[in-house]
Order: C-alpha cells, then sequence, then structure tokens
C-alpha cells in the first residue's frame, strides 16, 4: 500500500517561503478549518482574520504555512518557523519537472525560461549542467529564498 506524504521545510518566513513555492508548483494555500473561502478569496487573508478571532498573537501567525495542490495528486509542503539558519546544504531537495518529454536544446530552453521566471520571484541560479545522454538529460540547480537548493529538471 503506497502512503501520501508531506514534505516538511524549517523556514525563518513560513508565508514568503510558502508563497515562493504556491508559485513555483501551482499550488495553493488551503483556508483556515471550518471556513469556506469564497471564490477569488484571498486564503492567507483568511488565516490572518481566523487567526485574529481565535486568539494567536500576532508575532505568533507566521509560525506555520502550507501549500496543496489543487489537484489532489502532489504532496503537501509545510512550512515550519525555527530560529537558526540553514548551516549545510540539504540532505533532501525537489526537482521541479518544467520540461516533460523534451530534448536537448528544447528541453534547456524550456527550463532557461522557467529559471528566469523563478529568478524574479526570488530563487537564485546556482549552475546549469548540460545534457550528457544516456545519463543525465541537463538541469539547472537553483535555491530558493532561504537557501534551500533545488533542481530545474
Amino acid at each position: 500500500m503506497s502512503r501520501h506524504i508531506q514534505v516538511t521545510f524549517d523556514a525563518h518566513d513560513p508565508r514568503a517561503l510558502s508563497s515562493f513555492w504556491r508559485d513555483v508548483l501551482g499550488y495553493v494555500h488551503p483556508g483556515p478549518p471550518g471556513v469556506d473561502l469564497p471564490g477569488g478569496a484571498d486564503p492567507l487573508a483568511a488565516w490572518d482574520d481566523f487567526l485574529a478571532r481565535v486568539g494567536v498573537p500576532e508575532e505568533q501567525r507566521n509560525t506555520r504555512s502550507a501549500i496543496e495542490d489543487p489537484d489532489g495528486h502532489g504532496p503537501r509542503l509545510f512550512f515550519q518557523q525555527v530560529p537558526e539558519d540553514k548551516a549545510a546544504k540539504n540532505r533532501v531537495h525537489l526537482d521541479v519537472r518544467a520540461a516533460p518529454g523534451l530534448q536537448g536544446e528544447e528541453r534547456m530552453a524550456a527550463l532557461e525560461a522557467e529559471c528566469d521566471r523563478l529568478v524574479v520571484l526570488g530563487a537564485k541560479r546556482v549552475r546549469r549542467d548540460e545534457p550528457a545522454p544516456p545519463m543525465s538529460a541537463g538541469f539547472i540547480v537553483m535555491t530558493d529564498p532561504e537557501g534551500n537548493e533545488f533542481c530545474l529538471d
């Protein structure tokens, strides 16, 4: 039997990091428990209202955040606030499939276009690894706004 997973990120700013990954992956922030959001409503604003209503002090309202695949297929991503800085290379990273089915220069051009989009969102480009068939189709290594490494693959 397969299992569903949640990927958890340690973060200084859970709300900002979850918003970055939401935009990278096309995910959404879920609404607060028991709150039906009307179409077009801002789920983060709904969370602000909910947390104020249940008495969470303002300085504690950015300790957690989450995003979900709107189609229900991908894992939920959870972001939790931690005080310490990232100290070393992450031992697990995400590969973002940005050029499925493409090969060669067409693939690398698609990865470059996605890289440019993510840099505008706050990512940093680390390096480009050229295709080396048959073992590698090529990829771009990047970091998110808090320094977590990931690949455009």
